[in-house]
């Protein structure tokens, strides 16, 4: 079993909203407004922002398709993590930023839901967090399996929101929350 970390100091984390990952991204423009209005909450709150980039071979580190979306801009105090992997702790600072920060639970946004955003959640979780979906502000793109086979990001999405309210891990508390529902304070979702 995992170290479950005792009190509640909430994060936001926003993972990968970067112009390569979200150009075709399902409803692109509602996720990311949502996204907005999400970090200017934490920030009204006091709650710290921590931002995540993904870079890859076709996604290299400072080029145009890996920066974040300009609608989305990091304050200069607020921490930036950067990764290879599908999971926000793999091979980088962030389990130190949450140490530095005192965090014990993760409100969790951004994209893709099927990739990054699901390694992280599970991730979380297994080291000992508690953890909030934000269920409005996570997207992803709909894959084509071939022979006129699709999976559709709307269920994509649906799929991880399902899994985040019922899956349970000992002494630790999760669930799901819309933006606007969210409780900073209240692991694993709202009020």
């Amino acid at each position: 079993m995992s170290t479950v970390r005792p009190g509640n100091q909430p994060v936001l984390l926003v993972v990968d909203v970067q112009v390569r990952v979200v150009a075709d991204a399902w409803d692109r423009s509602r996720i990311i407004a949502n996204l907005v209005r999400a970090v200017a909450r934490a920030r009204e709150l006091g709650v710290p922002v921590i931002w995540v980039q993904h870079d890859s071979d076709e996604m290299p580190r400072d080029s145009a398709a890996w920066q974040l979306v300009p609608e989305l801009v990091p304050l200069a105090d607020e921490a930036r993590i950067y990764k290879r992997y599908e999971s926000s702790f793999e091979d980088t600072s962030l389990e130190s930023e949450l140490a530095r920060l005192g965090a014990t639970h993760i409100v969790l946004a951004g994209a893709m839901s099927n990739w990054c955003i699901r390694a992280t959640a599970y991730a979380s979780l297994d080291r000992g967090y508690d953890l909030t979906l934000l269920k409005d502000a996570h997207t992803t793109s709909s894959i084509d399996l071939g022979e006129g086979k699709k999976v559709e990001a709307a269920g994509i999405v649906t799929d991880l929101n399902v899994a985040m309210k019922w899956i349970s891990y000992p002494g630790r508390k999760n669930g799901v929350a819309s933006v606007e529902e969210v409780d900073f304070a209240v692991a694993g979702g709202a009020a």
